[in-house]
């Protein structure tokens, strides 16, 4: 009779149906707990509403750090830190401004400066336009970009169904541009903003000079789509026209940041450590609720799930909420620099960072044996439309992660709408769908569970 008094109490306080039953009754209450009791809307709320931004080296990316390390001290772990990290910190300056100068008309375009560009002089610049579709086609011009202004336009393939691969296509444009353009003498460099549709929001990111020498550096920023659009119609029509642009960015000093790192110590396996994370910090045109806000909360309300329904792991639960993987990805690398000083086994590592929608599966990183076991979970998932394991790239802040076995894994969410939003100003919280952001931290749970049961080959 008293059992089953205790097991009718359990049952109503949401924990037994855990610690009673087997694998498909866990994972149906770790959705049960994100779907009804989860606080990564609201952790995210306030990471995007009350703080903003988070630039690495700003003063909106340390009072993040502080507010998720309070916010997982709260939740009563068994141990909650931070990790020094020292980081870039590029400042963007007063709002850009660009027009095309066609004869006599001056139509203004929408551009931003790409993170880690140079300013131009403080009355801007203004130069002949010569438009590219990539790198391979500005090597062909060569010296014939001299004191020009270069404009990469080539857009992300829409035949992709896979987004990220129409992104990984056409990024090297973004990121290597400007570098490659000064070595024949451009002055500067315009990039098509890396985004599916057409709409008036320029999307910053990461760019880098390489090895060239300071003094070679040239300005560069993103263009809108339908700015694009336009300056690619009004140079068939005048190729002689000019652009002017100005940019007010600057690079300051590396700066003190943190990691923030908070852990549920395994009870049969403690040195066997088991990761999941997003990053902390985001582009500065906006909030970044989505790249990678939603990342960040979700990974918390992982290890807010498993301590709720008083789940003791097998191995060690660690979360990771990483710095500066925008412009640099000093967080992720910093973390396995004292990972391997401190002589650390990591067996698994989990994160997410594209985005807060609907969940669809995840894209692994393994070898052939270990996937298999993997995908032998699948049929638990399938009951909630993630039904999409394969292998592929994993995440960004974990792909610095290097122990002797480990398996890592990022979450796949639905990817259509991520590049509306990626690194531009309308990345904000009212772009967030609270049901597929908690849907996301549930699935993220429940492979995390499966794996410490479980193991991994």
């Amino acid at each position: 009779m008293k059992k089953t008094i205790l097991l009718t109490v359990l049952v109503l306080n949401g924990l037994t149906s855990f610690a009673q039953s087997n694998d498909e009754n866990s994972i149906k209450l770790f959705y049960k707990k994100a779907l009804t009791e989860s606080q990564c809307y609201s952790w995210l709320e306030h990471l995007s509403n009350k703080i903003g931004s988070r630039l690495s080296g700003s003063a909106n990316a340390e009072a993040a750090v502080q507010y998720t390390k309070s916010q997982l001290e709260g939740l009563g772990l068994d141990k909650v830190y931070l990790q020094e990290v020292i980081v870039p910190h590029w400042v963007r300056g007063e709002k850009e401004t660009a027009y095309i100068l066609n004869n006599r008309t001056k139509t203004v375009v929408p551009i931003c400066a790409l993170g880690g560009s140079v300013g131009t002089a403080k009355t801007g610049l203004t130069a002949e336009v010569i438009e590219v579709k990539g790198i391979k086609e500005l090597n062909e011009l060569g010296d014939k970009v001299k004191g020009k202004i270069v404009f990469f336009n080539r857009p992300m393939n829409p035949e992709n169904i896979e987004t990220f691969v129409s992104y990984g296509a056409c990024v090297d444009q973004r990121f290597a541009g400007a570098k490659e353009a000064a070595k024949f003498g451009a002055v500067g460099t315009i990039v098509r903003s890396m985004n599916l549709r057409l709409d008036d929001f320029p999307h910053t990111g990461a760019q880098s000079y390489g090895d060239l020498p300071k003094e070679k550096y040239i300005p560069t920023a993103a263009i809108s789509t339908n700015g694009a659009e336009l300056l690619s119609e009004s140079l068939k029509k005048n190729p002689t026209l000019k652009f002017y642009f100005k940019l007010s960015c600057q690079t300051m000093p590396d700066v003190l940041s943190h990691n923030v790192i908070g852990e549920l110590t395994g009870t049969e396996r403690p040195d066997n450590i088991m990761v999941v994370g997003g990053h902390l910090d985001s582009w500065d045109l906006a909030d970044g609720s989505q790249d990678d806000g939603a990342g960040v909360v979700q990974s918390m309300e992982v290890i807010r799930i498993l301590k709720n329904v008083n789940y003791k792991p097998k191995n060690t639960i660690r979360v990771v909420l990483f710095m500066n993987e925008e412009n640099g990805g000093k967080g992720g690398a910093k973390y396995e620099e004292e990972a391997k000083q401190k002589n650390e086994n990591h067996v698994f590592a989990l994160e997410s960072d594209s985005g807060g929608f609907t969940p669809r599966g995840f894209s692994i990183e393994a070898d052939d044996v270990s996937f298999k076991k993997i995908q032998g979970f699948k049929d638990f998932f399938e009951p909630y439309l993630v039904h999409s394991f394969t292998i592929g790239h994993a995440g960004s802040d974990i792909e610095h992660l290097t122990s002797k076995k480990i398996v890592k894994a990022g979450l796949k969410p639905d990817s259509q709408r991520y590049f509306d939003y990626h690194h531009a100003a309308n990345d904000k919280f009212d772009a967030i769908n609270k049901r597929e952001l908690e849907l996301g931290a549930a699935t993220m749970t429940a492979l995390i569970y499966l794996i410490d049961q479980n193991g991994i080959e």
